[in-house]
C-alpha cells in the first residue's frame, strides 16, 4: 500500500469527480461503466504514455492500475475495449478535459500558495500526418474519386490507370539532374488528371448524390487549385485543419499541427494549456491564457515572463507582461543581475515542454480535429502535474528509507552516517518538502 498510485488515489477526491462528470451520462439505456474508471484510465494513459491499447493491456496486469481505477479484487479480464476511449473523449470534449487538468492542479495546490507569477510560451502540436507533397495529395484524391465513383454506380470518362503509372515513376525519379525537367511535367499532368476526375465526378452526380459528398469534393476542389503562394493551404485530406507553423528550429525549420499554450507557475506546475486554431501571433494568445489561469486555479497572476516572441504589449488588465531585454543604460547593477535571474527562471518552462512532448503523448498528436488538438494538449498537461506530485512522494519515502537505514547503522555501530542522509535533504529542501 506504499505504492504512489495508491497515495495518489487516495488524495483525489472520487466523490467530487463522478459528481462533474455524471452530467456526461444519461439515466436511459444499458448501465455506463463507472466515472472513476474511465476517468482514472484517462488519468493513466496520460501519466505513463500509453496508447488506448496498452492503458487497457497494462490495467490487467497491473493491480495498481486496478486500485487506481476502484477495483477492490483483481480483475483477469479488460476493463474496456480500447475503442470506448474515443467514445468517451467524444463524450467528455474539451470542457471535460479542462476538469480534469483542474484536477490535477487541486492535487498539487499545497505548492501553488504563494505564487503570482507565471511562465507562458507556446509550442507546437504536430498531427498524425506524413510530411505533405502536392503529389502525394494529388494521388490521394485520384484514388478516392475512384472510390466514390464505384460506391456511387458512376461511369468515369476515363480512368487513366495506365498512364498514372508511368508518370508515377517519372516523378519518382525526378530528384536526377537529367530527369528534372519530365519529373515536373509529369507532376503538372497528374495535377490536370486530379482535377479532371474531380469536375468529372461533380458533372455526372445527381443532386442527392452531391449533398452526400459536397464536403469532400469541396476539399478536393481546394487542394487542386490551390498554389505555393496561398495562404490556408490544405496539407492533409483527413485532417484539414493542420498548419504549417515555422518556429525557427534548425532541426525542423516547418511542423505541420497546431499551437499550443503552456502556463507554469514557479513551484512546475501547469496551471494553463490551450490549444489555438490556425497559427496566431503568439501575444494575442495571452488574454485566453490568463482567462484560463484563472478559471481552472483561482490564482492572482500579477507578472507573466515571456520572450521576445510576445513582443507588443506590456499590461493584460492587472498583469504585467515582462519581456527579457538589456534594460536601461541607468539601471544598476543589482537591477540588471535580478532581471538576468528572473528570466533565467521563464527558461525554465522549455524543459517542461519538452518533458509533455517526450513522456507524455504531445510529441505527435492522434486526436482527430480542432477538438482533439484540445483534449491531447490539456491531458497532457495533467499528466505532467501528477507525474509531479508521484515524484515528490517517491522522493519522501525514498528519503523514510535512507533514514531508517541510517538509524538502524547508529543502533548496531554506533556510528551515524551522514553521507546517507545528506543529498537527500539538500534534494528535499530545494524541493520545498522537507520538515524536521
Amino acid at each position: 500500500m506504499d505504492h504512489e498510485l495508491v497515495h495518489l488515489a487516495q488524495q483525489i477526491d472520487w466523490v467530487e469527480v463522478e459528481n462533474e462528470f455524471k452530467g456526461y451520462f444519461s439515466d436511459n439505456g444499458r448501465p455506463s461503466v463507472p466515472i472513476r474508471k474511465m476517468v482514472g484510465l484517462m488519468l493513466l494513459k496520460s501519466l505513463y504514455n500509453l496508447s488506448d491499447e496498452g492503458t487497457v493491456a497494462r490495467w490487467v496486469e497491473s493491480p495498481y492500475f486496478q486500485y487506481f481505477t476502484g477495483e477492490y479484487v483483481f480483475q483477469i479480464k479488460p476493463p474496456i475495449d480500447p475503442a470506448d476511449f474515443s467514445k468517451f473523449r467524444r463524450r467528455i470534449g474539451e470542457e471535460g478535459a479542462e476538469k480534469l487538468l483542474k484536477l490535477s492542479i487541486k492535487v498539487n495546490a499545497d505548492e501553488m500558495t504563494t505564487d503570482t507569477e507565471v511562465m507562458v510560451d507556446t509550442t507546437v502540436q504536430e498531427k498524425n500526418i506524413t510530411f505533405p507533397t502536392d503529389v502525394k495529395l494529388y494521388r490521394k484524391i485520384i484514388v478516392r474519386c475512384h472510390k466514390v465513383a464505384r460506391d456511387e454506380s458512376i461511369v468515369l470518362r476515363r480512368s487513366y490507370t495506365r498512364e498514372l503509372k508511368d508518370l508515377n515513376l517519372k516523378v519518382r525519379f525526378m530528384n536526377h539532374p537529367k530527369r528534372k525537367k519530365e519529373g515536373l511535367k509529369a507532376k503538372r499532368r497528374i495535377q490536370t488528371i486530379a482535377k479532371a476526375l474531380v469536375n468529372d465526378l461533380e458533372r455526372k452526380m445527381n443532386s442527392e448524390q452531391r449533398k452526400r459528398h459536397f464536403d469532400n469534393l469541396l476539399l478536393y476542389s481546394r487542394v487542386v487549385t490551390q498554389s505555393r503562394t496561398d495562404k490556408n493551404k490544405v496539407y492533409s485530406l483527413h485532417e484539414p485543419e493542420v498548419q504549417c507553423i515555422a518556429k525557427g528550429k534548425e532541426a525542423k525549420p516547418y511542423e505541420f499541427g497546431n499551437k499550443s499554450s503552456i502556463a507554469k507557475t514557479k513551484s512546475g506546475i501547469i496551471v494553463g494549456a490551450i490549444a489555438f486554431k490556425g497559427n496566431p501571433f503568439d501575444g494575442h494568445t495571452l488574454p485566453e491564457q490568463l482567462e484560463q489561469i484563472k478559471r481552472l486555479s483561482g490564482m492572482t497572476i500579477e507578472n507573466v515572463l515571456v520572450d521576445r516572441g510576445y513582443r507588443g504589449r506590456k499590461w493584460i488588465g492587472d498583469t504585467k507582461v515582462e519581456i527579457p531585454g538589456s534594460g536601461k543604460a541607468t539601471d544598476s547593477y543589482y537591477k540588471k543581475q535580478k532581471a538576468k535571474k528572473k528570466f533565467r527562471r521563464r527558461a525554465g518552462i522549455e524543459p517542461v515542454i519538452g518533458h509533455l512532448k517526450q513522456d507524455h503523448r504531445m510529441q505527435r498528436n492522434y486526436l482527430k480535429g480542432n477538438v482533439g488538438n484540445s483534449i491531447n494538449t490539456m491531458m497532457a498537461a495533467a499528466g505532467f502535474n501528477l507525474k509531479h506530485w508521484l515524484n515528490k512522494v517517491i522522493l519522501v519515502f525514498n528519503l523514510i528509507y535512507r533514514i531508517l537505514i541510517a538509524e538502524t547503522l547508529y543502533f548496531l555501530t554506533g556510528n551515524r552516517n551522514r553521507l546517507i542522509l545528506q543529498p537527500v535533504k539538500v534534494n528535499c529542501e530545494k524541493r520545498g518538502i522537507w520538515q524536521d
